[in-house]
């Protein structure tokens, strides 16, 4: 299963690019609106509670919800950025200046579609 994490509602129309691509490869999944900075405590609750094997985390912005999600997990994380303000490249660039020790995979600026086929490739490693 696969997990599609959104900051914002505003993120939707973003993920569902990867619902598609999920879809039509019959792949099982989860679409949550959880704000590292609005709702914490019930990310990091969802995190260690959720059968998901990969996430998706689709941010704009300052973009610290794939961070998050990879600093409470081993599971494979996937952001996405998102084109708002300075058309994305602030978000890129959080999501690809990780920490060592806290791997996060980043795809193009609102590219849903290869978060879901990488994650797809993830799965199919894991024998999925």
């Amino acid at each position: 299963m696969v997990s599609i994490v959104m900051g914002s509602e505003s993120d939707r129309e973003i993920a569902l690019k990867a619902v598609e691509v999920l879809d039509s490869n019959n792949v099982p999944y989860e679409v949550r609106v959880l704000s590292a900075h609005r709702d914490p405590k019930e990310l990091e609750k969802y995190i260690t509670e959720t059968k998901s094997l990969v996430f998706i985390a689709v941010a704009g912005l300052a973009a610290h919800l794939p961070g998050f999600i990879a600093s409470r997990t081993e599971k494979p994380v996937i952001g996405v950025p998102v084109s708002s303000k300075l058309g994305g490249l602030d978000a890129l660039l959080s999501i690809v200046q990780m920490p060592s020790g806290v791997p996060v995979a980043c795809v193009g600026i609102d590219n849903a579609r290869n978060a879901a086929f990488l994650a797809l490739r993830i799965l199919k490693l894991l024998g999925r």
